[in-house]
């Protein structure tokens, strides 16, 4: 007899949530350099830096003692104490352990937030080019990222006038990202607070990623909670802190979200990784910090050599990166497939590149971004390859 069983499909959303396309290029790029060709890896948000051997230590520790079961579904109160300090230190806020969630990485909170405030059909406007996992979250509980092209002229990021313009009538909010992914700008207090009494002026919610804190470079970054306590704000162990792979992050929300932001998490969390909450407590220690700093530093001298040297190349980048690890890149003289363009940096000449069309539409074509977290004679020697390229 045969079989008449015919599944019926997945969902239509998973139609809708694209690649994460600067995943396919480190793939590639993973078995160009497994085969033994010499790969310069400048497409990863990810720092180059192994996580700080204190934070390591203390993961070791923690594990030695039996720290191997679940905790609480917001965090252990050790570590949202810990972050409290933080915001006392570094912003001179009163931020209330009650209010700070620890989650799942960033992705974490991202998915908190979503399903807490999202109802079907509502909308939430986001840059064009951004992050593209914030519209990814926003279709899986069937609302819609509504993006907004943004360019030099705008510094990259949303305004006040911006989200006036582009308010719908299924609009629920604004998210930004200061520093921002992949163009490295960030807000100002003032343009933070402009933005704050807009979206407050509808009723909305503002959303802030801040998972770039800790690598400015200019000036301090300040954060959204210094003029708007209300707002959501994102934050991620993995980029200042160093700590990818223990997939741990966290979340500021107002008090009279925090027991239902607890009730999701425990249905869709059960708790975080709990030796890497124990971990992550020694990232705040004065030795650790003074190593993170180090690093910061590091950061910076290569944004300073590759800024100019990727614009002497030809490149256009209209826009200083204040923060983060990247140069948003206009491609146009070269190319209008930044990703066919991509595939061919990689697989004839050996340096690998995140595509624009990963961050968006508009213009995604011909823009590339650059990635400066691998050492500085790596980046010379991409530099050289590209010199030789694009001459």
């Amino acid at each position: 007899m045969t079989d008449s069983y015919k599944p019926r499909g997945f969902a239509q959303r998973v139609d809708e949530i694209e690649p994460f396309r600067v995943v396919e290029v480190l793939a590639r790029a993973t078995e160009l350099a497994a085969a033994g060709r010499d790969i310069v890896h400048m497409a990863a948000g990810e720092p180059d830096f192994p996580t700080a051997a204190p934070i390591v230590e203390a993961g070791r520790a923690a594990l030695a003692r039996g720290a191997t079961y679940y905790s609480q579904a917001a965090g252990i109160p050790e570590l949202r104490e810990a972050l409290s300090c933080f915001y006392a230190d570094e912003y001179g806020l009163d931020i209330a352990p009650s209010r700070i969630m620890v989650t799942p990485g960033a992705s974490g909170a991202l998915l908190l937030v979503a399903a807490l405030l999202v109802n079907p059909g509502d909308g939430l406007l986001l840059t064009d080019p951004g992050y593209p996992c914030n519209r990814h979250f926003l279709r899986l509980v069937e609302g819609r990222g509504q993006l907004v092209p943004v360019g030099a002229a705008d510094n990259y990021q949303l305004s006040a006038e911006l989200v006036a313009a582009n308010w719908q009538a299924n609009t629920i909010g604004a998210m930004v990202a200061s520093p921002a992914n992949p163009t490295g700008t960030a807000l100002s207090r003032e343009e933070l607070a402009a933005l704050s009494r807009e979206v407050r002026s509808r009723n909305g919610y503002l959303l802030v990623d801040e998972i770039y804190h800790g690598l400015g470079y200019d000036a301090p970054t300040p954060s959204v909670l210094e003029v708007d306590p209300d707002a959501f704000v994102i934050n991620s162990f993995s980029k200042y802190f160093g700590m990818t792979g223990w997939r741990l992050g966290w979340l500021v929300a107002p008090e009279a979200a925090v027991t239902e932001m607890e009730k999701l998490a425990q249905n869709l969390f059960i708790s975080m990784s709990t030796m890497a909450q124990y971990a992550a407590l020694a990232g705040f220690e004065p030795a650790t910090r003074e190593i993170l700093e180090q690093r910061r530093d590091l950061f910076r001298q290569r944004r300073d050599y590759l800024l100019p040297a990727v614009q002497e190349l030809g490149f256009t980048v209209p826009c200083k990166p204040q923060g983060a690890f990247y140069i948003y890149a206009d491609a146009s003289r070269f190319t209008s497939d930044s990703q066919k363009f991509c595939m061919q940096l990689l697989e004839e000449h050996g340096v690998a590149l995140t595509p624009g069309v990963d961050f968006g539409h508009h213009r995604a074509n011909e823009h590339l971004r650059f990635s400066y977290t691998t050492s500085m004679d790596r980046l010379e020697l991409a530099v050289a390859r590209l010199a030789r390229v694009l001459a």
